[in-house]
């Protein structure tokens, strides 16, 4: 027998797979309710596992020793104020300082973190190595110096900037064209689950049962 919550999860996957004929009440409802839940679901989350561990339960535990947390809280709520046209102005002074802030403490971990990595990774060997490892090297080292100098915008691109530039293009589309082709594998891995969701869990059962 196939369960209610299969029955469901069977009406609601149909509903959005209906899109692919035409928009439609079924299709627009399922879309709302997925947005609700996960909008919900997210508040859940961030009450949980950000609010009441790192705000209101030290608050309670030791008002006087935690009193420094009223002042994110504060610029939290502040955040809210853009609702209210009359005073929408003050959610930029929270703004501000979470700009500010993301740019001050944030900066360095983003360059030891990301920026100092990737820079580490281009400087590669050139002799040494295996021969086709010498050819990967040198395509992996002009496709970033390529790519840098096309977005080297202080010189007209002309000449050999002109080219190597139009080279970095090149690099561009491929590494696009690489992330968009794993962004499609992605999604038809979530069909193909969805699929099988639907003749392993749904149908199969209802046809053993009659």
């Amino acid at each position: 027998m196939v369960s209610i919550g299969v029955w469901i999860n069977a009406f609601l996957t149909l509903c959005i797979l209906s899109f692919l004929y035409k928009d439609n009440p079924f299709f627009r409802f399922a879309e709302s309710l997925f947005a609700g839940m996960s909008l919900g679901y997210y508040i859940g989350l961030a009450n949980q596992q950000t609010l009441m561990p790192n705000l209101f339960m030290p608050l309670f535990r030791d008002f006087s020793g935690s009193v420094v947390l009223l002042i994110p809280m504060a610029l939290g709520i502040l955040l809210y104020f853009r609702y209210i046209p009359r005073i929408a102005w003050m959610a930029r002074l929270a703004l501000a300082v979470y700009i500010g802030y993301y740019i001050g403490v944030m900066f360095l971990q983003k360059l030891h973190g990301e920026v100092l990595p990737q820079s580490r990774d281009t400087i590669l060997q050139l002799r040494g190595i295996a021969g086709i490892d010498v050819l990967w090297n040198a395509v992996f080292i002009a496709g970033v110096i390529s790519v840098l100098l096309y977005f080297y915008f202080s010189a007209e691109h002309k000449g050999v900037l002109g080219k190597v530039s139009r080279v970095g293009i090149w690099f561009l589309m491929i590494s696009f064209g690489a992330s968009f082709g794993y962004t499609i594998m992605a999604r038809i891995s979530l069909l193909m689950g969805r699929f099988s969701f639907l003749v392993n869990d749904w149908i199969r059962p209802l046809m053993g049962a009659s």
